[in-house]
């Protein structure tokens, strides 16, 4: 394209001027491992609402100056299905009692409840005096803390939208700030904010002000995550960088997600367990003094002193004899070369761009609404709450391995397809198990969570193969930026269950399945040349126009999760 100079060269010019230090050094490892242990807190956090705003059992509280009978006392709470779309057993209502004054009349007048007196009869009036809570599972939760029940119930949903709020707005922020002041000064001035405002967090008083703190803990959050990852893949060399933004980064945070239930079981205190938050945030402070800044950004801001520093001292550290000269080329070269002339509006602008955008943005936020509906729903299935959550944890590491296979030797567009239509008919048939099933119900909600899981980690890539290298950062980009809509809204599927238990599974599980036959319209970019400009691309939808099928090597196909870390705007899982 005339008068723009490619990105690419000039990682090239990168890449051979770094060359003699290796690729997997005592540098290399260093700072591998350390990147990845600081995406452990992010894991901590990013699902903590699962117990910090669980729902314990609760009934409505009697003022204990009534002069009842023991009669009236335990039947003053009105019985109620626990769950009437699947015949639930009766349980005494959460949100009602019967009126006191009736009540008070009845017992005085000695009377007894079902002998005497008809209880349907009786008329109901709300919770007037508050409610209480049952503890033998958690101390306090921000829903005890505050009453978030009955009328105020919407609060809980909307408290875990406003903290992914707090992440789309980390999205925005985080880049533009790494690239104003550098990755390593936003990356742990963020984990230093999160630590704080955890902190302060603590001492809340009200509702409202742990929301507006949870999203900036949420943007918080984001931040360092994103500004790691860049760093890590501006730092690694190509075949590293492609580990680390795979099995490092989702790894490592799986496993701050596995710890996540095992802090809980000891802390069942959500301002107790906000302190352990706090501390895991703490702990990769000291990290700054050992990880170097991005030696990429010190160079396209000038700094070339610095950045041949950072790398003389990797030399060091690898034990190799570094050149006289590192960066000739940035030196001599002159001037910061100018950048493409692609923007986000060239997503939308022709009909064959533009499908495959919206198509993808709709396969990535049905992917997001799945993974966290999923997530949060764990403390609300049968048995130990903690367990459940873990269980979730876990099936994320088997998840993570399938999807490097499927990346390396399987077609995209079947891998998505069957994944996600799978993940939907499993997440569909729980509804259908018998309440007495409780094992085989969890069994096929982890298979959902499983397959939901694999398919996250393999459409990053597939996103990359799809688009060409002159849009390729911003559109995996705005895909990622999207699906934050999905994040968003999730907590709400989860709501629908004061209405119906299964009306969650049967709107995530049909949502996903149709999703995945949808991606069959996708183009098949397996052993496809990566495309260079718009005009490369391939027809939408790729099952109906096909184009010739290119063997390339597996350096080609890797370049494609090299060009998607760099873009990469999201968690999660994180």
């Amino acid at each position: 394209m005339p008068g723009v100079t490619s990105e690419a060269s000039r990682n090239a010019d990168y890449e051979t001027a770094t060359s003699f230090l290796g690729e997997w050094g005592r540098f290399q490892q260093r700072v591998f491992i350390l990147l990845c242990l600081s995406f452990i807190p992010n894991g901590l956090t990013a699902l903590s609402m699962v117990f910090l705003a669980d729902t314990p059992g609760h009934r409505c509280i009697l003022p204990v100056h009534l002069n009842l009978s023991a009669a009236w006392w335990n039947s003053s709470i009105p019985l109620e299905e626990e769950d009437s779309s699947r015949g639930g057993a009766l349980v005494p209502s959460k949100c009602s009692r019967y009126k006191l004054e009736h009540v008070l009349n009845y017992s005085e007048r000695g009377l007894l409840p079902g002998v005497d007196v008809n209880l349907s009869n009786v008329p109901q009036e709300g919770c007037l005096d508050g409610w209480e809570f049952d503890q033998s599972v958690y101390t306090s939760t921000i829903v005890s803390e505050w009453n978030l029940v009955c009328g105020e119930s919407w609060k809980k949903p909307l408290t875990s939208s406003m903290y992914f709020g707090g992440v789309l707005a980390g999205s925005f922020v985080s880049g533009q700030l790494s690239d104003r002041f550098g990755r390593k000064i936003v990356m742990f001035a963020t984990i230093a904010l999160q630590a704080v405002t955890t902190l302060i967090q603590i001492f809340c008083s009200s509702w409202i002000m742990f929301v507006i703190l949870y999203f900036l803990l949420g943007l918080e959050q984001i931040s360092n995550y994103l500004v790691a990852f860049v760093l890590g893949a501006e730092i690694l060399g190509p075949q590293v960088r492609t580990l680390f933004s795979t099995a490092g980064v989702c790894l490592f945070f799986a496993v701050g997600y596995m710890l996540l239930p095992l802090l809980a079981f000891f802390m069942r205190d959500w301002r107790l367990l906000q302190v352990s938050f706090m501390v895991a945030g703490c702990i990769c402070l000291p990290l700054f003094w050992f990880i170097p800044e991005s030696p990429r950004w010190l160079l396209s801001q000038g700094r070339i002193e610095e950045a041949e520093a950072i790398i003389r001292k990797a030399a060091k550290i690898n034990r190799i004899e570094p050149p006289v000269v590192i960066f000739r080329t940035q030196k001599n070269g002159g001037k910061t070369q100018e950048k493409m002339a692609h923007n986000i509006c060239d997503l939308l602008r022709s009909p064959n761009i533009r499908w495959l955008s919206v198509t993808l943005w709709l396969v990535w936020n049905t992917l997001t609404i799945a993974y966290y509906a999923l997530s949060l729903n764990t403390a609300n299935l049968h048995g130990n709450p903690f367990f459940n959550c873990f269980l979730s944890a876990v099936v994320e590491m088997p998840a993570y391995g399938l999807s490097w296979v499927m990346f390396r030797w399987c077609p995209r567009r079947l891998s998505v397809s069957s994944t996600l239509f799978a993940g939907g008919l499993f997440i569909l048939i729980i509804q259908l198990i018998p309440a007495h099933l409780v094992v085989l119900s969890i069994t096929f909600e982890m298979m959902g969570k499983f397959s939901v899981s694999t398919v996250f980690a393999v459409v990053y890539a597939y996103t990359a193969e799809l688009y060409p290298t002159v849009l390729r950062n911003t559109a995996v980009g705005a895909c990622s930026t999207a699906s934050r809509i999905g994040s968003i809204i999730a907590p709400y599927f989860i709501y629908l269950r004061t209405y119906s238990v299964s009306l969650p599974y049967i709107l995530v599980g049909s949502l996903t399945a149709l999703t995945g036959l949808l991606s069959l319209l996708l183009p098949e970019s397996f052993g496809m040349p990566l495309p260079d400009t718009i005009s490369h691309m391939q027809s939408f939808p790729g099952c109906c126009q096909k184009r010739p099928y290119v063997i390339t090597d597996n350096k080609e196909q890797e370049s494609a999760a090299e060009e998607m870390s760099l873009a990469r705007q999201s968690v999660t899982q994180n």
